[in-house]
């Protein structure tokens, strides 16, 4: 299992914001030493403006979408903004 760079600090940035120190601490314990942590290569960093206007879609999205390309991942996301590339990455949708 793999876990972006991106997505971490997303994780720390909200739990930080809202005070919520030890959850985060708690998250990092627990999950960080299960899964690798992977980002974007340098050289990749233009092709998330590429993504963004081709798809339609945000800075963050655009971003996992090229880690997922890149690194030939499947995502496993809630987001339905992820429709928009299905034909580019492999993705799977949670369902609540």
């Amino acid at each position: 299992m793999f876990i972006s760079d991106f997505s971490l600090h997303s994780i720390g940035v909200i739990l930080l914001r809202n005070k919520k120190e030890k959850i985060y601490e708690k998250f990092i314990n627990d999950v960080l030493p299960k899964i690798s942590l992977i980002t974007l290569s340098k050289e990749k960093y233009i092709d998330i403006t590429k993504i963004s206007k081709k798809y339609k879609l945000d800075f963050d999205d655009s971003y996992q979408t090229c880690i997922l390309i890149y690194q030939g991942f499947e995502i496993v996301t809630m987001d339905k903004d992820f429709r928009k590339v299905e034909d580019i990455c492999d993705v799977n949708f949670l369902s609540i």
